[in-house]
Parts: structure tokens; C-alpha cells; sequence
């Protein structure tokens, strides 16, 4: 599957893929207590966003990790690692995936989850910061094809500020990064 490599206008079929997604992977973590929440760009209506779904299995506990680890690698998802960003453990698409998205687990509260929602909501409630955040993504788009680390880069400083203006916290290791 292509990675998509460009910023385009909000899609409203983007919540249709998170569902197909979570249907998708619920049967693998059907005995697992979690919560699937789409987090990122194309889960705020009328951001401009990468067509990637961005997914958060989100359990109660680090306890429960390894098991989600196991059930995601059963349905042909590749463990990550954290990628640079701890609390967050991504994972590489199986051959099948029918939408392209990036997946995480994440443990209900800790900062890679929290810094997801917050940003998330607020740029759901806000249409300034929504298109200034827009507007930033649009400018580094460029980037995509060439330099996608500098493409996320481009807009750690813009979203460290959105998030510590909508009451979250900073990066812990002072990379802009919150893997939003």
C-alpha cells in the first residue's frame, strides 16, 4: 500500500474508514478490555488533512499491553516499537489493509493518549486554531514526498502550543513531538 503523500480537504468518509478499521481489529481484541478511538487529523470534520487514519487502542493499564501486542499481531500488524515516543507503541500495516492508517496502543491517560485527545477536541471546538493548524500542514506539504520527518518537524512547535493551550502537557524530551 502507498503511503498517501499529500495534504488534502477533509473527507467525510474518514470516519467510515476508522469504523472499517475497528471492525476490523475488534474480533482480535474482542477478550481485551480497550477502547478504539480515532485521534488525529482526519478525526476533526473540516481539517485538511493526510488521508491516514490515525487509530488509539487505548487500554486501562501497561498490564494489558502485551496482550494487545499479541492480538494486533495476530491480525498481521508488525510491532514498532515506541518510535521515539514513549507510552506509545506503533505498529506497520498487515498486506491486507484495506485503508491506510497508522495505528498505536497507548494506556488510557498517559501522555501519548492524553495529548492525542486534547488535540483532537480542540481543534474540533476551535475553527481558528483548526485552520491555522491547516494552514501550517498545507505550507509543509511539500515535504511529504521528499522529507516526511521534516514535514512532522515543521509542525512540532504548532502542535506543542495547541496542545498546552487546550490544558496539555509539553513534549517530555523536548523533541516538539507529542505523536500527534
Amino acid at each position: 500500500m502507498i503511503v498517501p503523500a499529500e495534504v488534502v480537504d477533509y473527507d467525510p468518509r474518514w470516519p467510515l474508514w476508522f469504523a472499517d478499521i475497528r471492525a476490523r481489529l475488534t474480533p482480535y481484541l474482542a477478550e481485551l478490555p480497550h477502547v478504539c478511538e480515532h485521534v488525529g487529523s482526519t478525526a476533526v470534520p473540516g481539517l485538511a488533512a493526510k488521508p491516514i487514519i490515525d487509530v488509539d487502542i487505548v487500554v486501562p493499564s501497561p498490564s494489558f499491553v502485551p496482550a494487545a501486542i499479541s492480538g494486533l499481531k495476530a491480525a498481521g500488524y508488525r510491532h514498532e516499537g515506541d518510535q521515539g515516543i514513549p507510552g506509545r507503541e506503533a505498529f506497520a500495516l498487515p498486506p491486507d489493509a484495506v485503508h491506510y492508517h497508522h495505528l498505536y496502543v497507548v494506556v488510557e491517560g498517559n501522555k501519548a493518549h492524553r495529548d492525542h485527545v486534547v488535540l483532537r477536541d480542540h481543534l474540533r471546538a476551535d475553527a481558528a486554531d483548526r485552520e491555522r493548524y491547516a494552514a501550517r500542514k498545507r505550507e509543509l506539504a511539500h515535504l511529504l514526498t521528499t522529507d516526511r520527518t521534516a514535514y512532522v518537524d515543521g509542525k512540532g512547535a504548532l502542535v506543542e502550543e495547541l496542545i498546552a493551550r487546550a490544558g496539555g502537557s509539553a513534549a517530555d524530551d523536548g523533541s516538539g513531538r507529542s505523536g500527534a
